[in-house]
């Protein structure tokens, strides 16, 4: 069973920065992808940033250029590194890892419990 724990959340005000990290424990047969995602008030969750075990990247366009996603495979941690934070990224912020737990299995989604990141002035 793999567990996710998100941590690095908090208040900033607009233009100041937060890294967010995601912890994995328990093991996985093979990572896809590991990602976050975000869920505004009143809005679908989105994906913000995913990285490959490969290290390959993407972004929504919407923070392109401010954030950054970046990996510790020794640590099994994903960080997510946001810069220029805009009164617009205020959600609850999820990390996911895509993968298969064995292979038996399908791939799946397994979530972590969210982190709220609130940009006010």
């Amino acid at each position: 069973q793999v567990q996710l724990v998100e941590s690095g959340g908090g208040l900033v005000q607009p233009g100041g920065s937060l890294r967010l990290s995601c912890a994995a424990s328990g093991s996985i047969f093979r990572i896809y992808t590991r990602g976050w995602y975000r869920q505004a008030p009143g809005k679908q969750r989105e994906l913000v940033a995913s990285i490959t075990p490969s290290g390959n990247t993407n972004y929504a366009d919407s923070v392109k250029g401010r954030f950054t996603i970046y990996s510790d495979n020794a640590k099994n941690t994903v960080y997510l590194q946001m810069n220029s934070l805009k009164l617009e990224d205020t959600a609850v912020y999820y990390c996911n890892t895509y993968g298969r737990a064995n292979l038996a299995t399908n791939p799946n989604d397994y979530w972590g419990q969210g982190t709220q990141v609130t940009v006010s002035s």
